[in-house]
């Protein structure tokens, strides 16, 4: 068995998590080596699409454009769902809720192109077995396809998904709850064109009603889900309780799919194999698992998305919270590495994200409840379907899906109310023109926005410029504060209250500085 000489980060898995950690290192100058078990790009149908804030991140990191075929930037949704029930968001003023249908395995790939330009390593078919710790480094085990071998590296990241063989070997324990009660279906396949609003996607039933694309349709018998993507195969999927499944041995059929829709609608549902030429989904599922690591790391091991966290897809959380939980970390294991923050600070990175992860555990179980049969439920249902008529309530549940509530710790920082939230949308006019946030974070380095008319804030971190990009100039729209410090993931780690900054406020905005990006010579 060879060993290879010591580098700085090995990540367990190449999906869409683990190559998000790599690109958000290698923006950062560390270069990373990413290990996955399967020689290609996995064509299982997985994931369809992107729900919630990360939509915004992807473009704050020039990865939009690519992902949605389109330049223009992401518009928020006009509507969706919390456990069956529709959400207006047009009552909000400011609405978070943003959607990119994209398949997961075109998500990866764009994500794969994009770490092999910034010069990440990916070793495909090539899996981690092993694993031990020391205080210097962790040394991995891996089986090649031609023979095994090992790699020093001073950090591996966990991205391997919820049977993760990263966590296993770190004996971080996985709790939670396996249930049976749920037999899931989900199929690519053809029915009647007739059926199909060509304008808005509906689904018209003869002898049931209309059924609204995308969105989860609950009936006392189950839960019906019509999903019609351009250019793509229908996508229909369906839910039953307590069903006496089918043996998980049986392959499923589209037969058996269209049996599942006429029981939960109550009238029968032609379909047809799908068209393309695929792959297909064709999936049965008759368990499902909500568990939550009971720690995000171990010494120099971390985790990141499902080998950390897994749960109910209901409201499409789980890339939002993946993909979130790799650029939190990506930025600060950088820090760490180059020299300029000392190890603690990825104390930071579990302590940000496991509350996050038990919030999306929380409304994922809330909302698998609102979706069960039975008549207390849907009591429930006809309850909360009045709280949601009201504005309030509607953001609360948006910014709740959205990730848009997350509000971090940030010392030192002031009492700002934005300290600890994700920057909003905002556009500045600079000497070089107009330009949109988005457009100044694609490099994910700190950020300081100075729009103060003495540019005090800009001179004060002037001994930090090596490490924090400066941007000075006017404000222009959704500008919510005369001066913005950003931490690479976007969130505020300091702002200033006036145009004019106190000596105190320039003060926390070094301190602020120091902390997340490392102290300066004088």
């Amino acid at each position: 068995m060879t060993t290879d000489a010591v580098v700085d980060v090995v990540i367990a898995g190449a999906g869409p998590n683990g190559l998000m950690v790599a690109c958000e290192l290698s923006l950062a100058g560390v270069r990373p080596i990413v290990l996955d078990r399967l020689p290609t790009i996995s064509t299982e149908p997985r994931a369809n699409g992107l729900v919630g804030q990360v939509v915004r991140m992807l473009d704050r990191r020039g990865l939009h454009e690519r992902l949605s075929g389109g330049s223009e930037p992401p518009e928020p949704s006009g509507a969706y769902v919390f456990g069956a029930l529709p959400l207006d968001l047009s009552l909000l003023v400011d609405n978070p809720i943003h959607l990119l249908p994209v398949p997961q395995r075109h998500l990866t790939q764009v994500l794969e192109e994009r770490a092999v330009e910034l010069g990440v390593e990916i070793r495909r078919g090539h899996e981690l077995v092993g694993l031990a710790q020391d205080d210097d480094a962790v040394t991995v085990t891996v089986a090649g396809p031609d023979e095994d071998y090992s790699l020093r590296a001073r950090y591996l990241v966990g991205a391997d998904g919820g049977h993760s063989v990263t966590r296993t070997l770190s004996g971080i324990g996985f709790p939670g709850v396996t249930t049976d009660r749920v037999t899931s279906r989900t199929a690519n396949a053809t029915l009647p064109a007739e059926w199909i609003d060509p304008a808005t996607g509906a689904l018209s039933v003869p002898g049931y009603g209309t059924v609204a694309p995308f969105q989860h349709h609950r009936t006392e018998r189950g839960l019906f889900v019509f999903a019609h993507f351009p250019g793509r195969e229908p996508m229909v999927s369906t839910m039953e309780w307590d069903e006496s499944a089918i043996g998980d041995e049986e392959a499923m059929t589209v037969d058996e799919m269209a049996a599942g829709i006429s029981r939960v609608l109550g009238v029968a549902v032609p379909l047809g194999p799908p068209a393309g030429a695929g792959p297909h989904l064709l999936r049965r599922g008759t368990s499902g698992n909500t568990r939550l690591a009971e720690r995000f790391s171990d010494r120099r091991v971390l985790l990141v998305g499902d080998a950390a966290h897994v749960h109910s897809a209901m409201g499409g959380p789980g890339l939002n919270l993946g993909l979130q939980d790799a650029v939190n970390l990506g930025w600060k294991l950088a820090t760490v590495l180059r020299g300029r923050a000392a190890p603690e600070l990825l104390d930071s990175y579990e302590s940000e994200r496991l509350p996050v992860a038990r919030r999306v555990v929380m409304h994922t179980l809330a909302q698998s409840a609102l979706i069960a049969p039975g008549s207390e439920v849907t009591a429930l249902r006809e309850l909360f379907a009045e709280l949601l008529g009201d504005r309030n309530t509607v953001q609360h549940i948006a910014d709740l899906l959205a990730g848009a509530d997350v509000r971090y710790p940030m010392p030192a920082a002031g009492t700002h109310p934005l300290v600890g939230r994700w920057a909003p949308d905002m556009v500045l006019r600079t000497r070089a023109g107009t330009v949109r946030l988005a457009e100044l974070t694609r490099t994910a380095r700190p950020l300081l926005l100075d729009t103060t008319p003495d540019g005090s804030p800009a001179a004060a971190l002037s001994g930090w410029r090596d490490r924090v990009d400066v941007v000075t100039g006017r404000p222009g729209s959704g500008v919510a504060a005369p001066a913005l410090l950003l931490r690479p993931d976007c969130y505020v780690a300091w702002a200033s209250a006036s145009a004019r900054p106190s000596d105190a406020e320039l003060a926390g905005l070094r301190s602020a500085t120091q902390h997340w990006f490392g102290a300066v010579d004088r």
